[in-house]
């Protein structure tokens, strides 16, 4: 286990339990990655509602909600899928913030798309941010864990500023 993605992940279930907050979380390429490193802080059962892991377009669309036309147009590699995917996890878990991400792991890309691109979301009730992320695919676990860190960075970053 990553030891800096660890601390992040602490102070995510940290600032969750202080401002008695919620999260669920969608991942495509980080296999469920995000989930396991805030489960994996103690006490993360009282914040955490939801992780959902899709890597079909199929889940996508039938567990996760992102509009059909999105998948058709835009692929699952898109800032739009990322944006549904954070918000509609977020309100199918009725949880105060969803976290999303999406993008090519490698080694191989995938919908034209070279390994190292992925796009990360966060949603609340108010706004949903998304990022554009190119990773340095010096490997797939590299840009898995990579897509993690900047998620939980952007996280707390909107704990500490929007969610007070």
């Amino acid at each position: 286990m990553n030891n800096t993605i660890y601390e992040l992940a602490n102070e995510v279930v940290r600032l969750l339990k202080e401002k008695k907050l919620t999260a669920a979380t969608a991942e495509s390429c980080t296999g469920g990655l995000l989930s396991a490193y805030l489960t994996a802080v103690p006490g993360s059962s009282s914040v955490f509602e939801l992780g959902i892991t899709s890597y079909s377009c199929r889940i996508k669309h039938e567990i996760l909600g992102v509009d059909s036309k999105t998948l058709d147009t835009l692929g699952a590699v898109s800032d739009k899928t990322a944006r549904q995917m954070a918000d509609n996890v977020r309100k199918k878990a009725c949880a105060d913030i969803g976290l999303s991400v999406t993008g090519v792991a490698g080694p191989d890309g995938s919908e034209g798309h070279e390994p190292g691109l992925v796009y990360i979301a966060a949603a609340t009730e108010s706004k949903i941010y998304v990022k554009e992320l190119n990773i340095d695919p010096l490997g797939r676990n590299y840009v898995r864990e990579s897509a993690v860190l900047e998620l939980l960075r952007l996280t707390v970053k909107i704990i500490k500023e929007e969610l007070k």
